[in-house]
């Protein structure tokens, strides 16, 4: 098994930069079904997360509270995790100033999906934030970068036709004005969380590519508590369980929420196809049947199609990327 060097840039007190030389055995790879399996059960564990958080939001908590707790929670994680496999926190000079940029979206992502996943059935929520791959494409086709796939441009329409389907945005009465009524807020906040997560994956792979992906989660996930803890304070918008049921929702999202994105760090590096990532996108469809079970939200056949056309679009255009 090859050795891989790892070079770590840090500024000394005498301002001049220097380099750290470290030697890194790579991760033992695993085989490919046990690593579909894996990445199936993290889609569901961070499914689940979602299903706690609106049992918490029936409850009582606010979308605030959540936020932040979670991403302290995770920040925490992350840092064990960073501690346990000896990874050096040291950023690049430089680096700095654009990461705590990339936190300060990240709480806006992470605000605007748990707003939605407060106000529409969750299932539907995730429905509409995982269309991030391919606003993805086009924030960086915008930016300079290259122009969509033939594969990204035949998903996209498609995927807005299973949307459609699947948010029922006719309604039974044929009202448009109507479901969007019922819909259009929750959908606004999906969308501005698949925005802002196009954004941020963007600008990470453009500002941040050579920062470990632990250190970049510690780093953007502790600006994004504090900027939302420093928000909650201000707005008061700080609201706490009111039942039981609603603590144990705090307490599940925060740790399904943390163990899925830990995992996540542990098992990619493992899996030799790369786009075995596109498992992950099995997190709607999970939530579609955990949502039923647990929170009563049934959605008609014709929705459940959707569901599976827009999931289905996304990875067929995630599997065309090399």
């Amino acid at each position: 098994m090859a050795r891989q060097i790892s070079h770590t840039l840090w500024a000394a007190p005498d301002g001049r930069d220097h380099y750290r030389e470290t030697t890194i055995m790579p991760a033992k790879p695993i085989p490919r079904w046990v690593g579909v399996l894996l990445l199936l059960a993290i889609a569901v564990t961070f499914g689940s997360n979602h299903i706690a958080a609106r049992v918490a939001f029936e409850h009582g908590t606010s979308v605030t509270t959540a936020v932040t707790v979670r991403s302290i929670f995770t920040a925490l994680a992350v840092l064990i995790l960073i501690r346990v496999q000896g990874v050096p926190i040291a950023l690049p000079p430089g680096t700095r100033a654009r990461a705590l940029l990339i936190g300060v979206i990240l709480a806006g992502q992470s605000f605007c999906l748990y707003s939605a996943v407060a106000r529409i059935p969750v299932a539907l929520a995730l429905l509409a934030f995982n269309t991030f791959p391919m606003l993805l494409s086009l924030v960086s086709w915008v930016a300079g970068g290259e122009a969509p796939s033939r594969r990204a441009l035949i998903a996209m329409p498609v995927a807005l036709v299973g949307l459609a389907l699947a948010l029922d945005v006719v309604g039974l009465g044929g009202s448009i004005a109507g479901r969007w009524a019922q819909i259009g807020a929750g959908v606004g906040w999906a969308l501005g969380a698949a925005v802002s997560m196009a954004l941020m994956l963007h600008l990470t792979v453009h500002w941040l590519r050579d920062v470990d992906g632990r250190v970049r989660t510690l780093l953007t996930m502790s600006v994004a508590a504090v900027i939302i803890l420093v928000a909650g304070v201000a707005s008061g918008g700080f609201a706490l369980p009111q039942a039981p049921a609603g603590w144990l929702g705090l307490a599940l999202l925060c740790a399904f929420y943390g163990t899925a994105f830990t995992t996540l760090f542990v098992v990619l590096p493992r899996i030799g196809a790369v786009n075995n990532a596109v498992v992950l996108n099995f997190e709607p469809i999970a939530v579609l049947g955990l949502a039923w079970v647990i929170l009563d939200q049934s959605v008609a056949p014709r929705q459940i199609v959707g569901a599976f056309v827009v999931v289905g679009a996304i990875v067929f255009a995630n599997l065309g990327r090399r």
